[in-house]
């Protein structure tokens, strides 16, 4: 069962444009390999958003360093990552408050592992993923039919919750985009209702990755018919770019901030320190700017 859950309130929105109160807490650096930028320039783009902070999140390594090498930092790189993240957060205190997390890969059987390796990192937050699209994901659970697929990928989904390792959940229908042709949400829904219902009994909060309209199904993660079901279920949302490049920090938070009111959201949260804490839209949408073009 998730412990992280419990609320800590910002200031009460003011009747004047606030100050800077919200955190991008989803990005990545070279260390995965597939991201460009130190992170003291994605803090550069997150003061020009009209951002608080931001929370590094790169892809934490695995067991053996055993599941794809080649997208996420080796174990031996870790103690690099932290001195990495530190070094930004001296750079730019002050004036954006950066902090270190990691998004880890959930994968049946490497549990004990990631356990164990969290117990002894000091971050303020951390991102559970399932990705579908990694070779050894794909050779373990895709049989052929793309629909058990993705009602295997939503029941790791609600797995991932259960173990109370994560924070968060990131990009939480990505499954989608591995065969858009095959996607219909009225077929997937009863997987998606159920895994929500387990997800929400283990008190953990879900991802709105702002990341998915760059994606082949052009839509946030998740959908909108999703996060219906997560505001019916009382599921806190946290906003992640997902950035992999410095210009990609904050993108497309006022359209989520949009979004997640018309579904009938009135907070959104980040978390610090492991716990949680929440804003309210309104304060967050008029605090953010709109930064100069990269």
């Amino acid at each position: 069962m998730a412990v992280h859950m419990r609320c800590v309130p910002e200031t009460m929105l003011s009747h004047m444009i606030a100050n800077p109160v919200l955190y991008d807490s989803h990005m990545h650096t070279p260390l995965c390999h597939h991201a460009t930028g130190e992170p003291e320039a994605y803090a550069a783009r997150a003061e020009a958003c009209g951002l608080k902070g931001i929370i590094i999140t790169c892809h934490g390594p695995s067991e053996n360093d055993a599941l794809s090498p080649h997208v996420r930092m080796h174990i031996a790189e870790f103690d690099g990552y932290m001195a990495l993240v530190e070094r930004a957060r001296a750079a730019w205190q002050g004036r954006i408050d950066v902090r270190p997390g990691l998004e880890c890969d959930y994968l049946p059987g490497h549990e004990a592992w990631l356990r164990a390796f969290l117990a002894q990192a000091d971050l303020t937050y951390v991102l559970g993923s399932v990705h579908p699209q990694m070779a050894e994901y794909r050779a373990a659970y895709l049989n052929g039919d793309p629909v058990a697929f993705q009602r295997t990928y939503f029941d790791h989904l609600a797995r991932a919750a259960e173990t109370g390792l994560f924070d968060c959940l990131s990009h939480p229908d990505f499954i989608k985009n591995e065969t858009p042709d095959d996607w219909q949400w009225e077929r997937i829904m009863p997987s998606i209702t159920a895994a929500l219902d387990r997800i929400a009994a283990a008190g953990t909060a879900m991802e709105l990755n702002t990341s998915g309209l760059q994606k082949r199904i052009p839509e946030m993660n998740p959908g909108r018919p999703m996060l219906v079901e997560m505001r019916a279920r009382s599921i806190p949302v946290v906003l992640g770019s997902d950035a992999h490049q410095p210009e990609r920090v904050g993108a497309d938070f006022r359209t989520a901030l949009d979004l997640l009111a018309e579904v009938g959201y009135s907070s959104v949260s980040y978390f610090l320190d492991r716990q949680r804490r929440e804003v309210p839209i309104e304060q967050a949408r008029a605090s953010l700017r709109t930064a100069a073009a990269p």
